[in-house]
């Protein structure tokens, strides 16, 4: 799949005028991982965030006791790692590929470039990014208060 289409498809995007959308598939980075491999692990610096084109990721926490717990499995068109853009922080999980997984990545220079030719579009970006951890938290309380 082509890296627009990828792109076009993703709700992170939406509301993104098309010569944004083929903006922003310029600037990203297809990248390959085989079943097992990590992508990212919790406590690294986060500076990407990734949008899934095939296969399938887990995301884990580690335990008191060094072992990973698995918290989700994400398939396209799914993505993550995007808290790392808002809040510059270290990453909170550990990501590996589940099966052979493809990726789109975009980085955070990726994001400043694209902001400075776009900025209504990455305005945009910023909302979808905040109605999607708004969504994952209210999901992390339901599942916390057994409303689920």
């Amino acid at each position: 799949m082509e890296k627009l289409a990828v792109i076009a498809a993703s709700p992170l995007f939406e509301m993104l005028a098309p010569e944004e959308l083929s903006r922003l598939a310029e600037l990203a980075r297809t990248l390959h991982y085989t079943a097992g491999e990590v992508i990212f692990e919790e406590g690294d610096l986060g500076d990407s965030l990734f949008l899934l084109i095939r296969g399938q990721v887990e995301v884990a926490r580690r335990g008191p006791d060094g072992s990973l717990h698995p918290l989700a499995r994400l398939s396209p068109p799914e993505f993550f790692g995007e808290m790392g853009l808002i809040d510059k922080d270290h990453r909170s999980a550990t990501v590996r590929a589940h099966t052979d997984a493809h990726l789109l990545q975009l980085t955070a220079q990726d994001l400043r470039v694209f902001r400075q030719s776009h900025p209504d579009g990455f305005t945009f970006v910023v909302i979808n990014i905040a109605r999607s951890l708004a969504a994952r938290l209210r999901d992390a309380n339901a599942r916390l208060s057994g409303n689920h």
